[in-house]
This record gives structure tokens, C-alpha cells and sequence, in this order.
């Protein structure tokens, strides 16, 4: 009879024992790693005064804003609104979509970009992209990669009912220099 060449591992077949010993371990180390996970993320950017981490704030409430639309006494309603980092330093804007409060009809929207106020939590307009003395309305508000992006419905002439417009626009908005720049889309066109 021929001797093997290395000592007899017997000892190396799993057996139930051991399984389940590898089972109790492995559970052990995933309740322990679940005690141990870290606490939030909290994202933050440099101040610009000392490069200091700042807390990012939350988008500015389009409910707080003052809006510098005339309503002849009327409350301005805000029909809708987006919000995301427009200027790059981190914090998201806000932009509104808001028209005089009218009994009927469709009144004309104006579009504004909101920030925070420097001293306190109100929202304060910063830019006006469409001035509710265009009469158009505003549709499919979004804010996409840093770019606003709308649909201005407007109206070829005076004699157009004010429920039905009759153009159409797709137009966007980028901060560029300073200040935001507006781009129409090809596909503008009547309605």
C-alpha cells in the first residue's frame, strides 16, 4: 500500500458544524457593521469669505418671495415652480411662474429666479426672465443640468381670445458672464 505524499486532511471536510459556525460569524459581522454605519452626508461648498466649508441650503420657498408684479390689489398666485443649481456655487435657485390672482381668464405669468435673502429665510427675486408685460403663459418648467427651460404661449395679435394662444415657444435659460441668457428652441412655432 502506497503512503500519500501529505498527511491525511480529514479534518479539512466541512461538516455541518462548520457551516453553520461560518454562518453565526458572518452574521455577527454584519450586525456589528450596522451598528457602526456613519452619520449623514451633509454636502457643503467654500464660502467665498476664507474658503470655510458652508452648509448648503435648501431651495428658496417661492412663497416667502415679494414678486415686483402690479396686481391692481390682487394677490399674485404662483403657478408653478423648479429649482436647481442655476450659478454653480452649489445652493439651488428657485424659479416662479407667477400671474395676478384673476377671477377668470388666463392672466399672463412672469418668470422669476429666486435666492435666498442674506439675512434671514425669505426668498428674494434676483432675475426676471419673462416680464407678464409679453403676455405669455408658461408651460413645462423645469430646471435640467444647470439650464431653466419653458414653453411661452403667446399671441399673434390683439384679436386672439386670451384662453386660446395661437404661438408657440420652447426657450431655455443659462447663467453665462453674469447674468442669464436666453436661447430659443428650433422647433418654435404657432399653436
Amino acid at each position: 500500500m502506497q503512503h500519500p505524499a501529505v498527511p491525511d486532511l480529514a479534518h479539512t471536510h466541512a461538516r455541518p458544524v462548520h457551516w453553520l459556525a461560518t454562518a453565526t460569524a458572518m452574521a455577527a459581522l454584519v450586525a456589528a457593521a450596522g451598528l457602526l454605519e456613519p452619520g449623514p452626508a451633509t454636502a457643503t461648498t467654500a464660502a467665498a469669505s476664507g474658503g470655510a466649508p458652508a452648509a448648503v441650503r435648501p431651495a428658496p420657498d417661492a412663497a416667502t418671495a415679494t414678486y415686483p408684479l402690479e396686481c391692481g390689489g390682487r394677490p399674485a398666485k404662483v403657478a408653478q415652480r423648479a429649482s436647481g443649481d442655476l450659478d454653480g456655487d452649489g445652493n439651488p435657485e428657485t424659479v416662479a411662474v407667477v400671474h395676478c390672482e384673476a377671477g377668470s381668464g388666463t392672466p399672463p405669468h412672469a418668470v422669476y429666479v429666486l435666492t435666498h435673502a442674506k439675512d434671514g429665510p425669505d426668498a428674494r427675486v434676483v432675475a426676471t426672465l419673462v416680464e407678464s408685460s409679453r403676455q405669455k403663459n408658461v408651460t413645462d418648467l423645469a430646471v435640467r443640468d444647470g439650464a431653466v427651460t419653458a414653453t411661452l404661449l403667446g399671441y399673434s395679435s390683439p384679436e386672439v381670445p386670451s384662453c386660446c394662444p395661437d404661438e408657440r415657444e420652447d426657450v431655455s435659460w443659462r447663467w453665462e458672464g453674469g447674468s442669464f441668457v436666453r436661447s430659443a428652441h428650433a422647433d418654435a412655432r404657432g399653436v
